[in-house]
């Protein structure tokens, strides 16, 4: 599954992330969307591994309120949804 998930992270554009932020009813800014890309690219590995260690409120002064929540919703939804598999 690493190797799925691995190839998958290579090719991810910050254009995909706007777009599952879009898909997902969050809007972006374009510090908001600089920071998330450049999270998740760097970040990716480690919180396959341990994805409880993700503290969103370490962020909040990247995010405005409103998306800080919905992004928090989110997370949860899509690690319940996908923790069996990672």
């Amino acid at each position: 599954m690493y190797n799925i998930i691995e190839r998958f992270m290579n090719k991810l554009t910050k254009e995909d992330v706007n777009n599952f932020a879009l898909k997902n009813n969050v809007t972006l800014n374009s510090e908001e969307l600089d920071f998330t890309y450049a999270f998740v690219m760097k970040n990716w590995q480690v919180l396959i591994k341990n994805p409880n260690m993700l503290d969103l409120d370490k962020y909040k002064n990247k995010f405005s309120e409103e998306n800080l929540l919905k992004i928090k919703k989110l997370v949860r939804e899509y690690s319940i949804k996908y923790k069996n598999y990672l």
